[in-house]
């Protein structure tokens, strides 16, 4: 079971794994940027207040002493339309007029507000809770993202010196703390301190010094509660988990999926790699045809069609082997008998003759083995020749011209182009060896003359070899382009009977393999006199011809 779901998880599927979960966790990043954000909110909500209290201690400037009734006036007169908590104070420190006495503001309820000391009115859990009423960071879901958060601020984050608490001001008529009394001297004075109990809650104080000329006749005290902005940040962070949790969902489904649409197939080829090839090596099989439409299906269909010419290749291998080992037994046979009598017989004239048999099997050898050598190495070849634009109707014109001056047939060959010039795309050499083999067939097989016809159709140069011999039965037409098969009615062979110098079954293989090396083909038919065809063997072979 644990083999089989380490197999699972293979290379590609942690590699995507890896990636979409470095993706996802991008916007971790986000909750980190909240406490830096959260400063940015503290530091523009001290400001906010500062301005307040700068506009109320402005407003009371030139009274001296500050007058309880005018302080409390001025703050009826806002009409709380301020968030911040308001308090004027004289200069021993006693509060003269206190907004949160004049009723809570008008568009939002006192428990939105928690004043100094007090615990925010946080519902509790119970059984019966829906979740989604709780606030955000009662919530489990919460509780979760934020332990790793705390754990790395209690394990990196040097230590802070603990806040004030917010009970400072709680149950005392004389409101001296330390921003007070900075702000009685003249000064600006900040201070922050926690509320108590299990909601964490931090109260901002501002002391702004209230002036009569050069004199100091008491302090604004403005403070705010951060209770509100929390409370935005807690639910932030959990919207921010929960989008975090469902990408996380999102890219560990997906990259299973991708690594079963990939990793799998692969792990198949690999297994069926492994299956086709025995202990020593050899093809047992092949690749199953795959009918997927992506790159896995294209590397299956690939690898099957690799297989299958493998094959094909190792099949003409052995019975090429089998084939060359078929024809040396009739010569080393013959070689054998022809020694042996020799040694036997007292006649000089037979022993001559015997040795003639021998020397005349040993040259039918060497011609049979440079047979076998071009035609072994014809495929090597076809793909390293250099090629180049040949035109077929000059390369025949000179074969024909030199046949003719050289007189080694009394058959008249006669050469009929039906288009304008065939231009084909190979080495010269290599259509010279195609053309000159057929020509020597056709003449081998001609009663009394060979034609030879070339034109251009759909895109091939068709070359085709007429003689007026006796034909080609039908059940030789496909194979006398195999190995060593030669047809001679005359000699009554096929293959190892045919003249020990010539005729060894290999000049029209040569011929198809060359063709077919470039992309054309060869067939044989036998001709129709009535259609203007003479009645003997027909062989053409058609070679692409690109149009100029």
């Amino acid at each position: 079971m644990i083999d089989r779901i380490l197999s699972f998880f293979s290379r590609i599927t942690v590699r995507l794994l890896a990636f979409n979960l470095l993706i996802v966790f991008l916007p971790i990043a986000g909750l980190l940027y909240l406490d830096t954000y959260e400063k940015q909110l503290l530091r523009s909500l001290e400001h906010a207040l500062v301005q307040q209290g700068r506009i109320l201690a402005s407003a009371l400037s030139g009274e001296d002493p500050l007058q309880a009734e005018s302080a409390r006036r001025i703050l009826l007169e806002l009409e709380q339309r301020h968030e911040a908590r308001l308090r004027v104070l004289d200069p021993e420190g006693r509060p003269l007029a206190d907004s949160s006495q004049l009723g809570p503001r008008s568009d939002q309820p006192d428990s939105e507000q928690p004043l100094e000391g007090q615990t925010p009115d946080v519902p509790r859990t119970t059984a019966g809770d829906n979740p989604e009423s709780l606030p955000a960071q009662q919530r489990l879901l919460y509780r979760i993202a934020i332990y790793p958060v705390q754990l790395y601020r209690r394990v990196f984050r040097p230590p802070q010196p603990p806040l004030e608490s917010a009970e400072f001001y709680v149950s005392t008529d004389i409101l001296m703390g330390p921003e007070i009394q900075e702000a009685l001297a003249g000064r600006y004075g900040a201070a922050t301190r926690i509320s108590t109990g299990g909601q964490r809650s931090v109260t901002l104080y501002s002391a702004i010094p209230v002036r009569s000329g050069e004199s100091v006749v008491g302090a604004v005290l403005v403070s705010q509660s951060t209770y509100r902005i929390l409370r935005d940040l807690y639910e932030l962070r959990l919207e921010i988990f929960t989008v975090f949790l469902v990408s996380l969902a999102a890219a560990v489904t997906l990259s299973l999926l991708a690594s079963t649409t990939i990793a799998t197939p692969v792990r198949k080829l690999r297994r069926q790699a492994r299956e086709i090839l025995d202990h020593q090596g050899r093809l047992r099989g092949q690749f199953r045809f795959n009918r997927r439409r992506d790159e896995i299906g294209d590397l299956s269909r690939s690898l099957e069609e690799m297989t299958r010419k493998l094959q094909g290749h190792l099949d003409f291998v052995e019975s090429f082997a089998s084939d060359i080992s078929h024809e040396f037994r009739n010569p080393l046979a013959s070689i054998r008998s022809a020694a042996e009598m020799s040694a036997r017989t007292d006649s000089g004239k037979d022993r001559d003759r015997f040795l003639s048999l021998i020397q005349k099997e040993v040259e039918r050898m060497q011609h049979l083995l440079g047979a076998v050598r071009e035609i072994s190495l014809l495929d090597a070849q076809l793909e390293d020749e250099t090629r180049a634009a040949v035109e077929v109707g000059q390369i025949l014109r000179q074969i024909v011209e030199a046949r003719k001056m050289q007189g080694d047939s009394a058959n008249p060959v006669q050469l009929i182009e039906h288009t304008g010039p065939v231009i084909v795309t190979m080495a010269p050499e290599r259509l010279i060896q195609v053309l000159e083999n057929l020509l020597e067939n056709a003449l081998s097989f001609a009663e009394t003359e060979v034609r030879i016809e070339l034109s251009r159709v759909r895109g091939y140069g068709v070359i085709s070899f007429e003689d007026d011999g006796p034909g080609i039965p039908e059940q030789h037409l496909e194979t006398i382009f195999n190995r060593f098969f030669s047809y001679r009615p005359d000699e009554n062979s096929s293959g190892g009977g045919d003249c020990p110098d010539r005729h060894l079954g290999l000049g029209l293989a040569i011929v198809k393999a060359v063709a077919e090396g470039y992309g054309g083909s060869v067939q044989a038919g036998n001709g129709s006199p009535g259609d203007g065809q003479l009645k003997g063997a027909r062989i053409v072979v058609r070679i692409p011809s690109p149009g100029m």
